[in-house]
C-alpha cells in the first residue's frame, strides 16, 4: 500500500501514520524526519541540506526528493509507504508522482483528514501550552492554516481530479479515525474497503 496523508497542521497525519505504519506494515515516511536525520548522520545530501539550513535557507525541493528517493529504495519500502507531510504544494507533487513513476511505485491512494480550522487552533495551543511553547499561538496557527490552503489545498484537489483522493473526518477517538481511513483504503482489485 503506497499513500499519502494530506491534512492542516495539527490534523493528527503523523499520529495516524504512526498507527497504520503497524496495520499496513509499511513505513511511515515523514519528510522532516528524514532531513534531521541526513543532517545527524552527515551523509552527501545532509550535508549538503544543513549548509543552506547553515545560511538561513529552505532545504530545495530537489535535495528533499534526493532523500526520499533513497529512502524509498530501502527493503522495507519495496511493499509500500505511507508519507506524511510531503508533498506540500503542486511542484513538490509533481516531481513526487515522477519519481514514483521512475522507481514503479505509483500511488495508490491520498487521504486527506478533515479538521475544523478553529479545533486544529485549539488543539495546537493547547497542545503548545502543555509542552510550555509560546511559539504556537492561535495566530501563528492561523497563519499556517492559512498557507495550508493556498499551497497544499490544490494537492488535494489534484489527487481528487485524479479521482485518487479519500476525505476521512479527522474529528473523534483516534481509533475510530484510524478505521475509517482503513476503511477507504483500496483493495487489491482497486475497489475501496467501504462496505456499500
Amino acid at each position: 500500500m503506497r499513500l499519502v496523508l494530506l491534512g492542516a497542521p495539527g490534523s493528527g497525519k503523523g499520529t495516524q501514520a504512526e498507527i497504520l505504519k503497524a496495520e499496513l506494515a509499511v513505513p511511515h515516511v515523514s519528510t522532516g524526519d528524514l532531513l534531521r536525520a541526513a543532517v545527524k548522520a552527515g551523509t552527501p545530501l545532509g550535508l549538503q541540506a544543513k549548509a543552506v539550513m547553515d545560511a538561513g535557507q529552505l532545504v530545495s525541493d530537489d535535495i528533499v526528493l534526493a532523500m526520499l528517493e533513497e529512502r524509498l529504495a530501502q527493503g522495507d519500502a519495496h511493499a509500500g509507504f505511507i508519507l506524511d507531510g510531503y508533498p506540500r504544494n503542486l511542484a513538490q507533487c509533481k516531481a513526487l508522482e515522477a519519481l514514483l513513476a521512475r522507481i514503479g511505485q505509483p500511488l495508490d491512494v491520498a487521504i486527506k483528514l478533515e479538521v475544523p480550522s478553529e479545533l486544529i487552533v485549539e488543539r495546537i495551543a493547547g497542545r503548545a501550552a502543555a509542552q510550555g511553547r509560546i511559539d504556537d499561538t492561535p495566530e501563528t496557527v492561523r497563519e499556517r492554516l492559512r498557507v495550508y490552503a493556498e499551497q497544499t489545498e490544490p494537492v488535494a484537489a489534484h489527487f481528487a481530479a485524479e479521482g485518487r483522493l479519500e476525505v476521512v473526518d479527522g474529528v473523534g477517538e483516534l481509533a475510530d479515525i484510524t478505521q475509517r481511513i482503513l476503511a477507504v483504503l483500496p483493495t487489491a482489485n482497486g475497489d475501496s474497503r467501504r462496505r456499500a
